[in-house]
């Protein structure tokens, strides 16, 4: 069945080509009547071009159209939200949720935390930058500076 349906298509589309294009015939004519066979082949095909980006721009215009009106409609609608479950706000609760050991001890997170000691940091003087430039100034500054770097 539809291999007959192909064949049938096949041959209306070969009768309506035929129709509208006859086939053309070339012998006995001239160079020039030739030429002038051409240069109105290309006339033909360039109106025919032409009506088929024509065509294309008014189905590319009219998708971009049908996609933003989609989304119109979209966004007038609203996202729709599932509902949401109701969930235990303690922690006791939590974990018994989760296991059923932890409903018989209590949550204390605070014991496992190791405890950790602050170190006194050392902190330089802060001390006046303008008495101390007269002093390292020079080579005698530098010299200092080194001293004290090693």
């Amino acid at each position: 069945m539809l291999v007959a349906e192909s064949e049938e298509k096949k041959r209306e589309k070969e009768r309506v080509v035929n129709e509208c294009y006859p086939p053309l015939k070339l012998s006995g004519l001239s160079v020039q009547e030739l030429q002038e066979l051409c240069k109105d082949l290309h006339r033909k095909i360039d109106v025919v071009d032409e009506a088929r980006y024509d065509m294309e721009m008014k189905v590319d215009k009219n998708e971009k159209e049908i996609q933003s009106l989609n989304q119109k409609i979209i966004d007038l609608k609203g996202v729709k939200r599932p509902n949401l479950k109701r969930v235990k706000k303690t922690t006791d609760d939590m974990l018994g949720a989760c296991t059923d050991n932890s409903k018989l001890m209590k949550a204390d997170f605070k014991v496992n935390l190791k405890t950790v000691k602050k170190e006194d940091e050392k902190r330089e003087e802060v001390t006046d930058w303008r008495k101390n430039v007269e002093a390292m100034s020079g080579m005698e500054g530098r010299k200092k500076l080194f001293n004290a770097g090693q």
